[in-house]
């Protein structure tokens, strides 16, 4: 009974907290806050019981005050976009938030390019300039380039084969971008996961920064390697003779079989 009022007790205090906060705030951030009040001079006991709560205790909290905000109907909801919680109006009510504050200026809207490739990081996380190229069949340098100016993208190490070309990720802006609150929360594309992308043990590498040769250079690397060498020698079949057949002698006044 105890843990259950404090359970609701911590709904409102967390409640309060969204309210007031000028910016999104992590369960970590959270966390922090409600341990900081606890560790002021003169807290009492059900402040100073807040400190250093679980994070699962936290983020089931939110979920739970969520649930109830969204059944509530009304005109916000709480919401979590890039792993931070936030209170957030309904479009329906754009048209009187636009009166009262104004229209804040978006980034321009992304190419069709520039989407498709995003798709790719998202899906396939960390990838290659050169993976990237073999699913969507075109060269994608421009488009990885306006991705990382954007935010969206980032480097993310470098792949373990012959070259160590870069591979990229997303980024928090990218989950804010779409109001996702993870990548779990991206749409189902078990089809865009699925495809194969050929990784050899062995690139050729022609730059530093490049992933692999062109086709037509790998297809060089797969000829022997001594310039002439000779094809190994067909093996001759040898044909034994026919069994011999007995021919019985021809009888008297007969003529003798035709030689074969």
């Amino acid at each position: 009974m105890v843990q259950q009022l404090f359970f609701m007790e911590l709904k409102f205090i967390l409640e309060s907290l969204l309210i007031a906060a000028p910016k999104p705030l992590s369960p970590v951030e959270l966390r922090d806050i409600l341990t900081r009040a606890a560790d002021e001079e003169g807290a009492v006991e059900h402040v100073r019981a807040c400190r250093k709560l679980p994070l699962e205790k936290i983020e089931e909290a939110l979920t739970t005050l969520a649930a109830e905000h969204e059944t509530a109907a009304r005109s916000y909801r709480l919401a979590c976009v890039a792993g931070a919680w936030q209170f957030v109006t309904l479009p329906d009510f754009a048209p009187w938030l636009r009166a009262f504050v104004g229209v804040k200026n978006r980034p321009a809207k992304l190419s069709q390019p520039a989407l498709e490739t995003l798709a790719v990081i998202a899906y396939r996380q960390p990838v290659t300039r050169a993976e990237c190229e073999q699913i969507r069949g075109v060269a994608v340098d421009g488009v990885i380039t306006t991705l990382k100016e954007r935010g969206l993208i980032e480097e993310a190490g470098r792949a373990d084969v012959i070259g160590r070309p870069m591979q990229y990720a997303t980024t928090s802006a990218f989950l804010e971008y779409f109001g996702l609150g993870s990548l779990d929360d991206l749409p189902a594309a078990d089809e865009l996961r699925r495809i194969p992308v050929t990784r050899p043990e062995s690139l050729l590498t022609v730059d530093a920064g490049l992933a692999t040769a062109p086709p037509e250079q790998l297809a060089l690397a797969e000829a022997p390697a001594v310039a002439g060498e000779a094809a190994p020698a067909e093996t001759t079949a040898t044909t034994e003779p026919p069994a011999s057949t007995s021919v019985e002698p021809p009888a008297e006044g007969e003529a003798p079989p035709p030689a074969v």
